[in-house]
């Protein structure tokens, strides 16, 4: 037992740290936390004093809900790294529970709305439907258009392929969606029958090309007759006028966002940065964002790929929108101001009104 004399047992350690002996034993087996010395014969582990400061930062980011893995990166930096690499983590944290806490709000109304005066779920005695338009267009640079444009009675899709086959794929995604135009859609699934929808999606986008060089945005919005179903993963859009405010409804899920959110770049600075195009997350790749909402009449809700955003601003997307009252004319106006700034990309547009 000679070389324990300055050093503490599990049990110690594991009160000193906040961790178990239990979870000391795993992060030993997974080389996260080994201990300084190991008895040969007891197996019995020892830890030396100077190792509180990493376990007690390894039980901090467990009770922030990090993963082992990002746990071990996040040690395995010097301290400015490892702050900005939490900041990050929490930023994402914030993004999904956004998510979560739109779903949340949503079924309380529902559930509440059920429960007074005998409300019946999905019905509502306000007949509303969408009058839509929707145009894709190659831009002035590019060879071929790899964005699919689609607006129906039930469906509004734009999906931005990208790779050597990303016409092909962004088509495949939309397509596999649009069964969902001819489907009565009640309120009360509609988030599970699009998120089926999607999976579906994925694969057909699979079958097409490989998803190593290929792949594609997909933000979609599914009409239940009262609300919208939104799914989004990428770096499309979709936008809502209402009462004059245009509201972007829809988290880009690309490496300058992910900067923005993280507090190391300006929306300003975006717009240049050289990482500008690069995806986080696209429909293969990632889990897509699902939210609910609900809509009144007079909404008018914009889907766009980002060869609008990337040279249009948003003050002069609300003005286009807000001056041209038919969907057609609003469609049109948006794809030529994008060509009229140069139309480096493929851009595609879908205007829908709830009336």
């Amino acid at each position: 037992m000679s070389g324990t004399g300055n050093m503490l047992t599990i049990g110690t350690f594991a009160r000193a740290s906040r961790l178990s002996p239990k979870a000391l034993r795993l992060y030993d087996e997974l080389e996260l936390l080994r201990p300084a010395r190991v008895d040969p014969d007891s197996g019995y582990r020892y830890y030396a004093v100077e190792q509180l400061e990493r376990a007690r930062l390894v039980a901090w980011l467990r009770r922030l809900g990090m993963p082992l893995a990002g746990i071990r990166e996040v040690c395995a930096l010097e301290p400015a790294a490892a702050a900005r690499e939490i900041r990050a983590f929490w930023a994402r944290v914030e993004t999904e529970t956004a998510v979560r806490r739109d779903l949340a709000g949503f079924l309380v109304d529902h559930l509440t709305a059920v429960g007074a005066a005998g409300v019946v779920p999905g019905k509502d005695t306000t007949m509303l439907e969408l009058r839509y338009a929707a145009h894709s267009d190659r831009g002035l640079v590019r060879p071929s258009n790899q964005d699919t444009a689609y607006a129906g009675t039930r469906l509004l899709a734009v999906a931005d392929g990208f790779g050597p086959e990303g016409a092909p794929v962004s088509g495949a995604a939309v397509e596999a969606l649009r069964f969902l135009d001819t489907e009565e859609v009640p309120a009360g699934n509609v988030l599970n029958l699009l998120e089926e929808a999607v999976r579906g999606a994925t694969d057909a986008v699979r079958d097409v090309a490989d998803p190593a060089e290929n792949g594609t945005t997909l933000t979609a919005l599914l009409w239940t007759g009262s609300k919208l179903a939104l799914v989004h993963i990428g770096d499309s859009r979709a936008y809502l006028l209402r009462d004059g405010g245009l509201f972007r409804i829809t988290h880009d899920h690309s490496v300058v966002q992910s900067l923005i959110d993280e507090g190391r770049l300006t929306p300003e600075e975006a717009g240049s940065h050289p990482q500008r195009t690069m995806l986080l997350k696209a429909l293969t790749i990632g889990t897509p964002d699902l939210k609910l909402h609900d809509s009144r009449r007079g909404d008018r809700y914009l889907l766009c790929s980002d060869g609008l955003t990337a040279v249009v601003p948003e003050h002069r997307i609300r003005e286009l929108l807000t001056a041209n009252p038919d969907p057609e004319e609003a469609v049109r106006s948006l794809v030529d101001a994008a060509n009229e700034a140069g139309g480096p990309d493929n851009v595609s547009c879908v205007v829908a009104d709830v009336v």
